[in-house]
């Protein structure tokens, strides 16, 4: 379709590496040297209380915000002058909290995205059009392309926004809090969902959550944030670690699904 890909870059270790990052809002510290990577393939599950810095980590990572200290290379290449922003889907919080009355059908809003990225935009019409529906067949909401997103539930809207972080065919999807005041079953399926588009699709994915419970099914490594990095390696080696007890006991805000 002439998108392209997620591989070939001056690649280091990783589609992404956080090298010694600092930030702070004004007098207050929010992260404090802090160093991981990020590989092809990973599902990874940023992890942390309420407060602990996860949304500002994405948010450097992103290029949204400067970091006081310390460098982010995305494929390679410094954040501030990475260009290819089509190779990353972002889906911030809240993303389905809008207007309900906002007047645009589920394939204007797959297609915003397809038109705010400089390769996509020069597509031919055609391939555009295929581009929005593989995106929400991968999410299994194409039957809705031509129904207004307001008149959505909160999970069907979730799904759209799925398929327009991947309309671009991104090598790698950050998610922040995306199943916030969803019930547990669509938790489910939708954690499903990212699943398949990581082990089937190839989509190395981040997930920021203050959830433990997910990393039980699909995530191969886990992040642990608390201003500094408090864990960062396997899902395996994080269910051994005893980090968990340890926030916890620490009266941190965490949510523990125990089975």
């Amino acid at each position: 379709m002439g998108f392209p890909t997620a591989e070939g870059s001056a690649s280091g270790t990783g589609l992404v590496q956080v090298e010694g990052v600092s930030f702070s809002f004004g007098f207050r510290r929010v992260l404090e040297d802090i160093s991981l990577a990020i590989g092809a393939g990973d599902f990874l599950a940023l992890l942390g209380p309420n407060g602990s810095g996860k949304t500002t980590l994405i948010k450097v990572i992103l290029n949204l915000l400067s970091p006081e200290g310390g460098r982010v290379l995305l494929w390679g290449r410094s954040a501030a002058e990475f260009a290819e922003w089509e190779k990353i889907g972002y889906v911030p919080q809240k993303a389905t909290h809008f207007d309900s009355a906002f007047p645009a059908s589920v394939r204007e809003v797959v297609a915003m995205a397809l038109r705010s990225t400089r390769p996509a935009a020069r597509l031919p019409r055609r391939a555009q059009e295929d581009a929005i529906r593989h995106a929400l067949d991968l999410v299994g909401m194409d039957e809705h392309r031509d129904r207004p997103i307001g008149r959505l539930s909160g999970g069907q809207q979730q799904r759209i926004f799925i398929a327009r972080a991947i309309v671009t065919r991104p090598g790698l999807l950050f998610l922040d809090e995306p199943t916030a005041g969803v019930d547990a079953e669509m938790q489910e399926r939708f954690y499903d969902l990212l699943g398949r588009l990581n082990t089937v699709q190839g989509i190395t994915i981040v997930l920021v959550t203050h959830d433990i419970g997910i990393v039980d099914k699909h995530v191969s490594r886990v992040a642990c944030l608390n201003q500094r990095l408090i864990y960062h390696g396997s899902h395996k080696d994080f269910c051994r670690s005893g980090v968990v007890e340890d926030m916890l006991s620490g009266g941190n805000h965490l949510i523990s699904h125990r089975h």
